[in-house]
């Protein structure tokens, strides 16, 4: 911990994150005593402001949090009724027939939903139950007992100058201390990462595995719209040697939700995330819905893909990983949600378990073993090979072998290919771009695509522009002197909001730029960087993007 002196202030239980999990989390914790301590931490402006999901909801979770939800005016209420799959291929498509999809990947059941509203009304629920909630508050720091433990995050800090220092209005924030510490912060978090390495809660697993996820949301035509279907696809654009796919979710109001998924494993440098999906929206079947619409918003984000065998120690001295921050996100079903809320029920089992008992700021292992054990564990171990069979044999071999094995697990519940490993992390997936072609993708035409710079203002993305620049890199020279010229400068295009420039000025070298104001705080960069050279960290408290409805 730093010296600056700042207050301090005591809690049961600090959770950093008002997502599903962390949400889940002080219900649950509230619901076994009301007379716990809770507080809930939140970086964005408000709570639902830094949520992005699909999101078609599994609502297992919140049935067993919530179990009279529907009572309670969730805004849950768009049940799928319709659900597709496709092969695309440029100009066509190939729509496999719901029979011969494992049972697992069935919707019905399901809901389409804005996961920052359903968040919205969660904390709402947490509010009225005594707990507290400060949203504008980024946790930049972690405090740590005098036997290592975690005791608490440092929170609001406000008011530095751009080269770190303290600015004439700085607020140093404070010490929110806890006898548990559960750390929600969504995919590749700052602070997750440092436990992580810190009490190396990833030496016993495989590498984590991430995709790029990127959505618009649409008002379109009533006569093109259909309350309640879900459509995924797999193909074109990206081809059968990249993995990834689309979906489009037609939810009230005549709104869809479109998306679409890039695989971070992809060797190639000249792939471009963002155009791939601007592309896949000019396909005939995609334009025919967009056709006369208008984007109403956009944002990105990375989603966890390693599964089972990439859960690291969810637990560690005086706190725990819940939801993203473990990776609980069933690949092939798209979903982690209904995980996230499990997680954050089953960690206040175990804290309300400990603290009940006199214990504080040890290893709550229980909640480990309930996360492999339970529901979780149960739904992630049947698809945990879809991923890494995908990257061994590509997305068509990757289909017929993961849909084979999760057919084979549904009838004899053990898996012929016991546990696939997944090889490289996605940094190192990344080849030198001699051995590859670049790609041409055609200008965005303003209708239905549109360049980045122009979706960004879409994800009502504000930072403020006087403090340090949150994405820091190891070492300054090696985006030029080494990115550039071996990997054609990746980064330019693997960020999904123009955060990274290549800058050539007349008679002068070229510099690399960060634009951290695009930043939509997806944590690609922290993943996808060839060398491992850039780490994502908190802005100040409020900024990054403001979604509406994501």
């Amino acid at each position: 911990m730093s010296e600056i002196e700042r207050e301090a202030m005591d809690y049961d239980v600090v959770i950093v994150g008002a997502g599903p999990a962390g949400l889940s989390a002080a219900i649950r914790l509230k619901q076994l005593d009301a007379d716990l301590d809770v507080v809930v931490l939140e970086k964005g402006s408000e709570v639902g402001a830094h949520i992005l999901s699909g999101a078609v909801l599994d609502p297992s979770g919140l049935d067993a949090l919530i179990p009279d939800w529907k009572d309670k005016g969730a805004p849950i209420t768009v049940k799928v009724k319709e659900d597709n799959f496709y092969v695309l291929g440029e100009a066509g498509q190939l729509r496999l027939p719901n029979f011969i999809m494992p049972p697992l990947m069935n919707n019905h059941g399901n809901y389409i939903v804005s996961m920052g509203n359903v968040c919205r009304w969660m904390a709402e629920q947490a509010e009225a139950m005594g707990v507290e909630i400060f949203p504008g508050m980024a946790c930049s720091e972690l405090v740590y007992g005098e036997n290592g433990e975690l005791r608490g995050v440092v929170a609001g800090e406000f008011g530095k100058e751009a080269d770190g220092s303290m600015g004439p209005n700085y607020e140093p924030g404070m010490v929110l201390n806890g006898k548990y510490v559960f750390l929600s912060e969504g995919v590749r978090g700052s602070l997750s990462k440092e436990v992580i390495e810190k009490f190396g809660l990833a030496d016993d697993c495989d590498v984590p595995k991430f995709g790029i996820g990127m959505k618009e949301i649409w008002e379109i035509k009533p006569e093109n719209h259909n309350e309640g279907e879900v459509t995924h696809s797999m193909g074109w654009p990206l081809g059968f040697k990249n993995s990834g796919g689309s979906f489009m979710y037609h939810l009230d109001n005549n709104q869809v939700y479109v998306g679409y998924i890039v695989d971070l494993n992809y060797k190639n440098p000249h792939l471009f995330p963002y155009m791939e999906f601007q592309r896949f929206k000019h396909h005939p079947r995609i334009a025919k819905v967009l056709e006369g619409g208008k984007r109403v918003a956009y944002g990105a984000r990375a989603v966890t893909k390693g599964g089972f065998q990439s859960i690291p120690q969810a637990t560690f001295p005086g706190g725990a990983l819940l939801g993203c921050s473990l990776g609980l996100v069933n690949l092939p079903r798209i979903k982690g949600n209904h995980n996230a809320m499990h997680s954050g029920r089953q960690a206040a089992d175990a804290a309300y378990a400990a603290i009940k008992a006199g214990r504080a700021g040890d290893t709550l292992q229980e909640y480990h073993d309930a996360i492999k054990s339970g529901p979780v564990g149960k739904d992630l171990k049947r698809v945990r090979n879809v991923a890494p069979l995908n990257a061994k044999f590509g997305p068509l071999g990757g289909l017929a072998l993961g849909g084979f094995d999760m057919w084979f697990q549904t009838i004899f519940k053990v898996s012929p290919f016991g546990t696939v490993k997944h090889g490289k992390n996605d940094a190192q997936s990344t080849e030198p771009a001699s051995k590859h072609k670049p790609i041409d993708y055609a200008k965005p035409d303003g209708v239905l695509s549109f360049d980045r710079l122009t979706n960004v203002a879409f994800s009502f993305t504000n930072h403020e522009e006087s403090q340090p620049a949150h994405l820091k890199l190891r070492d300054a020279s090696i985006p030029v002197g080494v990115n550039l010229p071996k990997f054609a400068g990746p980064s330019a295009r693997y960020c999904p909001a123009g955060v990274y420039e290549f800058v050539e000025e007349e008679g002068k070298d070229t510099r690399f730029q960060i634009n951290f104001q695009n930043c939509v705080h997806c944590k690609t960069c922290d993943i996808k960087d060839p060398i491992e050279n850039i780490t994502w960290t908190v802005p100040q408290g409020g900024d990054g993007p403001n979604y509406p409805n994501m």
